[in-house]
């Protein structure tokens, strides 16, 4: 947003808000709304691939080994579990569906683009 303000010569002292900011400039959908919507739609088409698919079993999590030290680095399914606000298999059973998905998937991004 910061960029935004130095490409129009708004000062940092200036009260003005992020949305007068994106109006003046013509941005009608947020750049994370636009993120969000492209990982929700790649979560999608990979969890209808078939069960045996390299994809499906790293986006979904599914991956052996031990954890490493350290803080736990956010996953696919952390990304998807918190746009959602459900549980992962609850998306994954949605996604079956290609029409319920994109419908679903409008209504997250909508809602996120509202948000901001």
């Amino acid at each position: 947003m910061w960029c935004w303000r130095r490409m129009l010569g708004v000062s940092w002292t200036e009260f003005r808000t992020n949305i007068s900011i994106l109006q003046e400039i013509g941005i009608k959908k947020r750049l994370s709304a636009l993120v969000q919507s492209c990982i929700l739609k790649f979560f999608g088409h990979v969890s209808r691939r078939e069960s045996d698919s390299i994809e499906r079993l790293v986006v979904q999590g599914k991956v052996e080994g031990t954890r490493g030290r350290g803080r736990s680095p956010m996953r696919w399914t952390d990304q998807i579990k918190s746009a959602v606000g459900g549980p992962l298999h609850e998306c994954t059973r949605l996604s079956a569906s290609r029409e319920k998905w994109r419908m679903f998937v409008g209504r997250v991004t909508s809602a996120l683009k509202d948000a901001s």
